[in-house]
């Protein structure tokens, strides 16, 4: 039994809220003792049974304390008047703190016990031991209010009150009194201070039922919480105060009281479903989320088969009541949080589990959603070996959450193959999921994909709106096409005349058009409309205006009704922060830090020549080096004029001459200046000298600080800092000081750089493949990626990830296209790079632009876009044929490979690959032609051997490669015969460098293998001795 009582405190606890929500609760812990510690439970019941009933007794006491407590609240607030009189005594200070009250309700429940056990009624106790001339007087009321002597019954009964304010009998009278006068106000008033002394729930119930019927919802509220203090089993008491809390928009009230009934009923789904807009309204969505998990968690235990009997009606219903509708929720709340995997979890356990088939936990296994394609999905997959799809129906609504996790979490792919069923249904009946794919693929920039849907939206009436017709007109101008955009701009326009957002994007357009007349007339037409919206939302302000002195309604109520707890009072003003400094002072601190910075700049010079004195460099002087580095990388990273949202604009200086608010007023002035200077052909450039950016901080140079930034970082990376390396270089990569291309890559090479020096090869292949992105049709990214994986297994997995494979695919198809077909390309002017036209430049998050740049991002000029190709490129396509090759996919890559010799012939490397990919298929099971195979990876090496040349180094090369090859055939005999001509043209080289081994160690390795293999030991010990020892 005390473990029951401990349960029901803990579960009271938590009615707080969200923080002490997430900690298990004693309950769990009750249940584990009574499922293992059964025995001692046995031996320990007539000893808590001996001790059950002082328990019961004292804690009764406990909150019958709590109760009064209130009540000589209640009587010092009116004592506290001043009025001596005792007809004010009933009319003055009853208004009771909310907050205050909200939160003894909390501390109450947190203490509250005696759930699993019976309850009994008490009646009221005796209170206090009245005086004789109390008794008295009580007597003489008494009889006055038997005679109807209704003011001689109120004058006696308030001086009983002002003596001993606990004589219950003395409110109750008073309260029949004015119920007897008709002023119910009052006397419902009296009856709650006579609860405070009496102690039943039911009378605490009755209140509250009278104070909602007359309107005193926050009285009621307090009414309800009394009655669950004194009866903490009756769970209809937290409901309805709940319920009312939410009716009147107390939401943190209502979200406290229902966390609380969760603990009193774990997992009810009613409970869930109510609490659920609350949550969300309040942005609790994480706590939602993991209250949703539990429940399902919990259905999915107790029933495993996906169907239950409903508690209620007894029916045998899916999932035991925790329904698709459940699961939806679900998904939806962990799309919002962006954990779009427990999103498509969730989708997949919860729809399998509903349809019966909860066992098939294979499927988990499954990295993409086979489990659900449909036939005409069009996706070829399930090899030998693998698991077929499944062809499982799956609910629309489902679906489209499955596409939405899929899409916003990377899984492009996988995410369209759900669109697309989404996509085929009726758009009148499913508008809502088709908008909400068409934002997923917005988010992603794939702005052609969902540019298609807004467009299926906006053609239909009935599924047309403002913002579909908007967001269409930004996938076209994100696509490149302009005129399309400005179309819509102006049909938006002309349907909606004032609709500022449309006008203002629409000048945008213009300019970019070079129409500055037309973008002109837009602007002034924004600005106007938006004048005249602020001038009627400040007279509505007036209008609205309430005088605080006016009678209220609600007055005679113990709470102040119109109150709404957590609500801000308006009209209190702000206040001025104190510990702000002024212009002079923050100008005297800037030149303390400048003196600072050259005084640590200075060390750093003088101590560099000490550390590239020799290979490790003076200890001392790389300490004392790296607290000064420290110092300044620091100061300039915790500068926030240096790291702005608008950081194309790059820096100004800490004080620049003018600070302009970033409103929409202040950006539609700029953008009618602009376009009048450039109407007017001033001399005056654009910009102006306003914007002109300063090339130094704190007396140091950008180039010399980009310098300091790579050298702290390379010294970090030596030391075993890398992940701080790592963070500092990411961190400069934000900078506006640093937003040019030169400066950007000098960046993202010093990260490869510490990147392959701690074997993080994932970071090098994420750094390369922005270089990639930002180099477009050039080839040295590509080569900086593939020196940097040069060898070793943590490379080749990195190598191998799908990202790269599908990224380098993608440049692929585009330097093709730009050779066979220049007009499918169009230019993304947000990436400033070319894409596919209809197709969208964005697929993988990883190659997403880091610079934040809006406007000015629009307006790209010729100058930036890269030149296109004039001729094929192997290089991508041999890299791509060489990924499948490490992967393994030797027919795949044969068949790139191919391509890419055709493109280039006579390069051995491509002749080389070739050779190994035809070897690697012959030896595969599933070839059906391997002599062929063979024959074919004999005449590629041989076009290898006649390239290479014979020079020493490439028969070295050479003769490795057929041992090698001959090796893997089996063939020991020519193996062994190329490997020895390796091994004698090591020996003599040696003898003329005794460094030159070259390929000996690899062969000696090789062709110890193949004596070992055929019984020739002692041959294979000499090798050991003459090449693989130290």
């Amino acid at each position: 039994m005390q473990n029951v009582v401990q349960s029901w405190i803990s579960s009271d606890e938590d009615a707080e809220g969200s923080s002490d929500y997430d900690s298990s609760s004693e309950s769990e812990r009750y249940f584990d003792e009574e499922t293992f510690g059964g025995h001692q439970a046995q031996s320990s019941q007539i000893m808590e049974s001996s001790t059950r009933s002082q328990g019961v007794d004292a804690e009764d006491i406990r909150v019958e304390a709590a109760i009064e407590g209130d009540f000589d609240r209640l009587i010092q607030n009116i004592r506290d008047a001043g009025d001596g009189s005792s007809s004010g005594m009933l009319s003055k200070m009853w208004d009771m703190d909310l907050e205050e009250r909200e939160a003894e309700f909390k501390d109450d429940l947190r203490e509250a016990s005696g759930v699993g056990r019976k309850k009994a009624k008490r009646g009221r106790r005796r209170g206090p031991i009245l005086s004789q001339q109390v008794r008295a007087l009580i007597g003489e009321g008494n009889q006055a209010y038997v005679d109807a002597n209704i003011p001689e019954t109120l004058r006696i009964m308030q001086e009983v009150i002002r003596i001993e304010p606990r004589a219950a009998p003395a409110w109750s009278v008073l309260a029949q009194c004015y119920d007897d006068m008709g002023e119910r106000q009052k006397g419902l008033q009296l009856r709650i201070m006579a609860a405070h002394l009496n102690h039943d729930a039911d009378e605490w119930g009755e209140l509250a039922q009278q104070s909602r019927a007359l309107g005193y919802n926050q009285q009621a509220i307090y009414c309800y919480g009394k009655m669950y203090h004194l009866d903490p089993t009756n769970v209809n008491a937290l409901w309805d105060r709940a319920s009312l809390a939410k009716e009147i928009g107390d939401l943190r009230t209502a979200r406290s009281t229902m966390l609380a009934m969760l603990k009193r009923l774990p997992h009810h789904l009613p409970v869930l479903d109510e609490l659920r807009p609350i949550l969300i309204e309040l942005s609790d969505l994480a706590i939602c989320a993991e209250l949703f998990q539990r429940a399902f968690e919990h259905y999915l235990t107790v029933f495993p088969s996906g169907r239950g009997l409903d508690c209620e009606t007894g029916a045998e219903v899916l999932g035991g009541g925790f329904t698709l509708m459940h699961l939806l929720v679900l998904a939806d709340l962990y799309n919002t949080l962006g954990e779009h995997a427990r999103a498509a979890d969730t989708i997949r356990r919860g729809c399998r589990w509903i349809q019966g088939r909860a066992a098939q936990k294979f499927w988990d296994a499954c990295e993409d959603d086979r489990e659900w394609d449909t036939p005409d999905s069009g996706v070829q997959r399930g090899a030998d070996g693998e698991v077929q799809p499944g062809m499982y129906p799956l609910d629309v609504n489902a679906r489209h959450r499955l596409a939405i996790a899929r899409i916003r979490g990377g899984d492009v792919e996988e995410g369209k193959m759900h669109a697309k069923v989404i996509l085929s249904q009726d758009a009148a009946e499913y508008a809502p999921l088709f908008s909400e794919i068409a934002d997923a693929y917005f988010e992603r920039e794939m702005y052609a994909e969902a540019g298609h849907i807004y467009e299926m939206l906006g053609g239909n009436a009935g599924t047309s709106s403002m913002y579909v017709l908007l967001q269409a007109a930004a996938c076209r101008r994100m696509i490149g096409d302009l005129r399309e955009s400005a179309e819509v701009y102006e049909h938006v326009i002309q349907a909606d005349p004032n609709h500022s957002d449309a006008k203002m994007k629409l000048a945008e357009i213009y300019e970019i058009l070079n129409e500055p007349r037309k973008a002109l007339d837009l602007v002034m037409q924004g600005s106007s409309a938006l004048f005249i919206e602020a001038r009627k939302k400040r007279t509505a302000n007036r209008e609205g205006t309430v005088d605080s002195g006016s009678a209220d309604p609600t007055s005679a109520s113990l709470f102040e009704e119109g109150k709404v707890r957590g609500a801000k009072q308006r009209g209190t003003p702000a206040k001025a922060n104190p510990n702000r400094l002024t212009a002079a002072q923050l100008r005297e601190l800037e030149s303390q830090k400048e003196r600072e910075a050259a005084q640590s700049w200075h060390r750093v010079q003088e101590l560099w020549p000490r550390i590239l004195a020799n290979e490790q460099g003076d200890e001392e002087a790389i300490r004392e080096w790296l607290v000064e580095a420290e110092k300044l990388v620091e100061s300039f990273r915790e500068t926030r004029a240096l790291f702005l949202t608008s950081r194309h604009r790059g820096f100004r200086g800490m004080f620049p001459r003018s600070v302009r608010k970033q409103t929409t007023e202040a950006s539609e002035d700029s953008m009618a200046s602009r376009l009048q200077l450039d109407l007017g052909r001033d001399t005056l450039s654009r910009k102006g000298s306003k914007n002109e950016n300063v090339n130094t901080f704190r007396t140091i140079s950008f180039d010399d600080w980009l310098r300091l930034f790579m050298h702290y970082a390379f010294l970090l990376t030596r030391r075993g800092q890398y992940d701080l390396a790592n963070e500092v270089l990411r961190h400069l990569l934000y900078s506006n000081a640093f937003q040019t291309r030169s400066s950007q890559d000098s960046i993202r090479l010093a990260l490869i750089t510490c990147a392959i020096h701690a074997d993080q090869y994932q970071t090098v292949v994420e750094q390369a493949r922005k270089l990639i992105n930002g180099h477009q049709f050039n080839n040295e990214p590509i080569r900086i990626l593939v020196s940097s994986l040069g060898s070793g297994l943590r490379a080749t997995d990195a190598f191998l990830v799908s990202t790269l494979s599908k990224h380098l695919l993608r440049e692929t198809r585009l330097a093709d296209a730009a050779v066979k077909d220049p007009d499918s390309l169009r230019f993304n002017v947000a990436q400033r790079r070319y894409g596919l036209a209809g197709i969208s430049g964005k697929v993988d998050g990883d190659d997403a632009p880091d610079d934040d740049e809006e406007a000015e991002t629009s307006t790209a000029t010729e100058q930036e876009r890269e030149a296109l190709p004039t001729k094929v490129n192997p290089l991508n396509v041999a890299v791509y044929g060489q990924i499948l090759l490490a992967a393994k996919s030797y027919q795949s890559a044969i068949f790139y490979l191919l391509q890419a010799y055709e493109y280039a012939p006579d390069d051995p490397l491509i002749c080389l690959c070739l050779a190994i990919a035809s070897v690697g298929r012959a030896m595969q099971r599933q070839s059906d032609n391997r002599h062929h195979l063979i024959a074919q990876s004999m005449a590629f090496l041989t076009r290898y051997r006649e390239l290479r040349g014979e020079t020493a180094e490439g028969v070295d090369e050479v003769e490795y490669n057929f041992g090698r090859i001959f090796q893997q055939l089996g063939v020991h005999s020519l193996a062994i015969r190329h490997y020895e001509r390796v091994l004698e043209t090591a020996e003599a080289r040696t003898k003329v460098d005794e460094e030159g081994y070259g390929l000996a160690r690899e062969t000696a390795y090789n062709l110890s293998l193949i004596y070992v293999s055929t019984g020739a030991a002692p041959l294979a010990q000499a090798l050991y001795r003459r090449w693989l020892s130290l």
